[in-house]
């Protein structure tokens, strides 16, 4: 049996966070990660000479973001993508309506318009809403209160259904009124040409990282923790547990005692989502030049509705669309080949015989994967943004819970997991730890 003063539970960006801080204060810190490779659901794959992020693929927005601050100190190229919040206009789009033809520029700044004009109507919408209301609940109360005409409303509606499955992967009336406050872009968004996963291999650098170390139990008393693992039984001073909702609520992974009832209530109102991407390669560009994404408007839409152009990153013709929510759901058992040909039916509608066969294709699979269950969490209908936050609360010094869903801000992304994880060691250190002592 080991002894540590602190160990880490997941080599995920808050782990590595937390462990990295701790053990420049000369902690001793183990991190036990049940993969054969750290980053968690920050992973690339490599396979053709080119960097495919997997996972978490955005910085959303650089603007005073220490993710941003982390990855220039690291040296991490990054080329601007500003289209990661769903945004309706902030960069060219083709948008193209029900009867699969372009919107012309007029058309497509009036929809965008109503867009704008919908979300500032939310705010207060929202902010009156009552618990148990769910997004849908909002979003419909302000198009009432719009007095719009069928059409005009059912296209700002379909709209608002595909941001809460894409930013959430969850089916508008699932997600809490309050789930998408947090929806907010400071600044323009960049992507990693050369794969994300940098970040989680410079935090790691010098750290005691053991993989396939499967963690099974985390019993914990005032004394100190014991974690089991299939490699043998560790024991610490502490533990930071920073493993996904997926995991953390499942039978699998045991807290004894049971986590106390602010923690538990908590995590209760959280939930893992169906998202998946969807890569498709080309030889030959068949869209428009000069456009940021693709929209489709309509009952067509259902499924695929909005498609990226990720060519930059590579120089080759790639277009990234996302199986979220439902879809991702009523695909799960489908072959990669049968997702991809079902989304290529409906470009094929868009754009006819110039959409030719895939060079290559690439079908994430986070909902089958055991370290996570999903891709990220989101509010159920009744929960509350501060649930978050509340999930994270310290059982004594003994016992931190940290991760993208424990950061009531910016949930969902790397910099939730990061500064989860910076927050986890200034508890445990007990004082004011400057950001630049991540990277520096």
């Amino acid at each position: 049996m080991t002894h540590f003063d602190t160990l880490i539970i997941g080599a995920g960006i808050s782990g590595l966070t937390t462990a990295r801080l701790l053990a420049r204060d000369g902690q001793r810190v183990a991190v036990l990660e049940a993969r054969d490779r750290i980053g968690g659901r920050v992973h690339t794959d490599r396979e053709g000479g080119r960097a495919t992020d997997l996972g978490a693929s955005w910085i959303h927005g650089i603007t005073d973001s220490p993710v941003f601050e982390a990855a220039t100190a690291f040296g991490m190229p990054m080329v601007e993508f500003t289209v990661g919040g769903y945004q309706p206009d902030s960069r060219p789009m083709a948008y193209y309506g029900p009867d699969n033809e372009r919107l012309s520029s007029t058309a497509a700044a009036q929809f965008t318009a109503d867009i704008h004009a919908v979300d500032a109507a939310l705010v207060q919408t929202i902010a009156a809403s009552q618990e148990g209301d769910s997004y849908a609940d909002v979003v419909e109360r302000t198009l009432g209160s719009l007095r719009w005409d069928d059409a005009r409303a059912e296209r700002a509606r379909e709209y608002f259904r595909h941001r809460a499955e894409e930013q959430y992967g969850v089916w508008i009336e699932d997600l809490d009124a309050h789930g998408l406050d947090d929806d907010a872009i400071d600044g323009d968004e960049v992507v990693f040409p050369q794969g994300y996963d940098a970040l989680a291999t410079h935090l790691a650098q010098g750290l005691d990282v053991r993989l396939t170390h499967e963690v099974t139990a985390v019993r914990w008393s005032e004394s100190g923790v014991e974690v089991t693992s299939n490699r043998g039984t560790f024991t610490a001073a502490r533990a930071v547990v920073t493993v996904p909702v997926g995991v953390l609520q499942s039978t699998e992974f045991v807290i004894d005692p049971p986590l106390p009832a602010r923690n538990a209530s908590a995590l209760a109102g959280l939930r893992m989502n169906a998202f998946e991407k969807v890569f498709i390669r080309f030889t030959e560009k068949f869209w428009d030049d000069g456009v940021y994404a693709i929209r489709r408007q309509g009952p067509e839409s259902r499924w695929w509705h909005s498609w990226y152009d990720l060519t930059a990153l590579h120089g080759e013709p790639t277009l990234l669309t996302f199986a979220a929510g439902p879809c991702a759901r009523d695909t799960r058992d489908w072959s990669d080949a049968e997702i991809v040909e079902d989304v290529l039916t409906e470009l094929r509608a868009l754009y006819g015989d110039r959409v030719s066969d895939p060079a290559q294709i690439h079908v994430t699979r986070w909902q089958d994967d055991l370290w996570s269950r999903g891709s990220y969490a989101y509010m159920t209908v009744g929960s509350t943004p501060e649930d978050h936050d509340l999930l994270a609360t310290p059982v004594g010094d003994v016992l931190h819970i940290a991760g993208e869903a424990t950061w009531t801000d910016d949930p969902a992304t790397v910099t939730a997991a990061l500064m989860s994880g910076h927050r986890a060691a200034e508890r445990i250190l007990g004082r004011d730890v400057a950001f630049p002592e991540i990277w520096s």
